[in-house]
């Protein structure tokens, strides 16, 4: 253990502001439901998109990302098109107020204002995507919780703290004691201050990530300055080909074969179906998880679309400040770190903590820890209030207890965070590796709910019982795939490539369901279309519309939608992009990155941020 008591000092300081925090908006959370779980929708965007971006800088993804960096290098930029990160562009442009018009608590509650709460359909398609926010919260919880616990270990080795503990704890479940630890502090000042208390630890949090993600950013440039990477060519290019065209062979042999068990070999392929799936998962808008409650819980569609915005602003450059540092000191240091694992193999998700626990000044490692402790905390907690607010307020309030009074609605929360936590903790210990759970979240849950959502805004024929057919058919094929990777009928690294397989069956069950029940009644589709006005396939509801008011402007901003997602996809690249040749001294490179966003930002202005009143 390396932790000096500058850093432990750090550590418990950043621990009691969480308990303070919680215990301070405790009162305010408790006025009534819409400000426990919504912040009262009086937050400011740039806070929520603060808090947004914070629950996305996660310890899990991060330590996965870091592995990625040092093995693809400037190319490792694309892989996280697989959730994919531009959906956070098309929620800017457009999909962000369409969501927020609907003034909903949560995404079962939206369905309502497409539907209608009665009709056929209508209570199934309710309750399979009530089960599939609280399947991809507890995936994520447990995602976040066992990249935790392997961060953890490597600070505070287990022979050094066994003594003091009353019970055996077999060497596999090391990692799992320390995430119930940390998870006890994220779950008390998020049960307790609800929305408020998230934003503002998020916040605590994000300020302390800054400071360590600059001051290590200066380390790393500084060891680069007197140092050489000793990487393969083309590691330093974004760019590539059919191939890869990284060979690592002569440098370090084990990278090769993670590349090839990644199934990344044949790039161009690769980021075409990545793409294709990213594209229409995007469409789909946010799924029903922390980034759609903090869209819902804006004051106003115009500052939803701006806080789905400042996120890439606010996560982006100091994210990859911390991923491209930690990877060129992991680069530089490697053969005096021990990154083995218990099969003999080499764990590249290791690479942060080691570097973090060996090469980094006193100080500095109490911050950063703080800071991916906070960013375990912050996503494990806004996770958790999505997975609150589908409970209490789509299952007790509407089918238990309807005229439940406040004081009961907040009791419930309180239960069922506790309940959820557990639930998500339990999980945990069945899942072998971040990779896994990944897989599990990427592939699986959300390969299967793309259709049905993406249809549910473009296409007016869409019905309840539609959505329920296409979002179980999806869902259930999607696990099938991901159960015949265990039993290595589909390699794991391929998953991706059955994709359009997967998107098919999804969309026939959508639209089959469709036909073979009633059209949703027409008074659900009008109001629905007034108040959103989405584009796409809309016509016989627009003529009804325009039928009884004449006035009404139709929404033609589709053209100008996709435009500006385009420039703004681009521009999440530059910001990506920006700090890492920054940290490598990539002078050029830099150059032509910051006249490309320069460029990208003086449209945006023109087409995005000056007309959203108009949209």
């Amino acid at each position: 253990m390396r932790l000096s008591v500058i850093d432990i000092a750090i550590i418990l300081l950043y621990l009691s502001s969480t308990i303070f925090i919680g215990l301070w908006y405790r009162k305010k959370a408790r006025q009534n439901k819409e400000s426990y779980m919504l912040g009262g929708r009086s937050l400011p965007w740039y806070k929520l998109g603060l808090s947004d971006a914070s629950d996305m800088f996660d310890i899990s993804g991060t330590m996965w990302m870091v592995s990625l960096c040092f093995v693809y290098g400037m190319k490792s930029i694309w892989i996280p098109w697989l959730w994919p990160v531009f959906n956070q562009v098309f929620l800017m442009m457009y999909l962000s107020r369409w969501l927020r018009r609907s003034n909903a608590s949560t995404g079962a509650e939206w369905l309502a204002t497409r539907f209608g709460k009665t009709g056929p359909g209508v209570g199934s398609s309710q309750i399979v995507v009530i089960a599939f926010a609280l399947l991809s919260c507890l995936a994520f919880m447990a995602y976040g919780f066992i990249g935790l616990g392997k961060f953890i270990e490597i600070f505070v080795p287990w022979d050094m703290i066994k003594g003091y503990i009353p019970f055996h704890v077999a060497p596999q479940y090391v990692p799992h004691v320390y995430g119930i630890i940390f998870t006890l502090f994220a779950m008390f000042y998020s049960i307790l201050g609800g929305m408020h208390s998230i934003v503002v630890g998020d916040m605590v949090k994000y300020g302390i990530m800054t400071v360590a993600c600059i001051w290590i950013g200066f380390i790393a440039a500084g060891q680069l300055s007197s140092h050489h990477l000793n990487v393969p060519d083309g590691w330093f290019s974004p760019f590539f080909g059919k191939h890869l065209g990284l060979d690592w062979s002569h440098i370090i042999v084990e990278v090769n074969a993670k590349i090839k068990s990644d199934g990344y070999s044949l790039f161009g392929i690769f980021f075409m179906m990545m793409t294709f799936k990213g594209f229409f998962a995007a469409l789909a808008g946010p799924a029903p998880n922390y980034d759609m409650q903090k869209i819902l819980s804006t004051r106003s569609p115009e500052e939803a679309s701006k806080m789905s915005g400042f996120v890439n602003i606010i996560l982006l450059p100091i994210r990859y400040t911390l991923i491209i540092s930690l990877t060129a000191l992991g680069l530089i240091y490697y053969h005096q770190m021990n990154l083995g694992d218990a099969s003999g193999g080499i764990d590249f998700e290791r690479i942060l903590p080691a570097v973090i626990n060996n090469f980094l000044p006193v100080g500095l490692v109490g911050l950063l820890l703080a800071g991916l402790l906070g960013a375990f905390m912050s996503t494990f907690s806004g996770t958790m209030n999505a997975a609150q607010a589908y409970i209490v307020n789509d299952i007790y309030i509407k089918y238990v207890n309807p005229a439940a009074s406040t004081k009961k609605i907040i009791s419930m929360n309180y239960l069922v965070g506790v309940i959820v936590v557990a639930t998500g903790v339990f999980l945990g210990f069945f899942i072998k590796d971040v990779n896994t759970i990944l897989q599990i979240i990427v592939s699986a849950l959300y390969g299967g709910y793309i259709a049905s959502n993406v249809l549910k805004w473009h296409w007016w024929r869409f019905n309840a019982t539609g959505f329920f057919w296409g979002m179980l058919a999806g869902i259930l094929v999607a696990l099938l795939f991901w159960a015949l990777t265990k039993f290595d009928v589909i390699p794991e690294g391929q998953l991706l490539y059955w994709f359009p397989v997967l998107f098919a069956v999804s969309l026939a069950a959508s639209i089959g369901g469709s036909y073979l029940s009633p059209a949703t009644d027409e008074i659900v589709l009008k109001s629905f279309y007034k108040n959103v006005r989405p584009w796409g396939f809309w016509e016989p509801v627009k003529l009804a519309v325009l039928a009884d008011d004449p006035s009404f402007q139709s929404n033609k901003n589709f053209k100008l939608n996709m435009f500006n997602v385009v420039i703004g996809t681009i521009a999440q690249c530059c910001l990506t992009i920006l700090p890492m040749y920054l940290v490598l001294s990539q002078h050029m490179p830099l150059l032509y990155t910051i006249g490309i966003l320069a460029v990208a930002i003086i449209i945006l202005k023109k087409t995005w941020w000056d007309k959203l009143k108009d949209y």
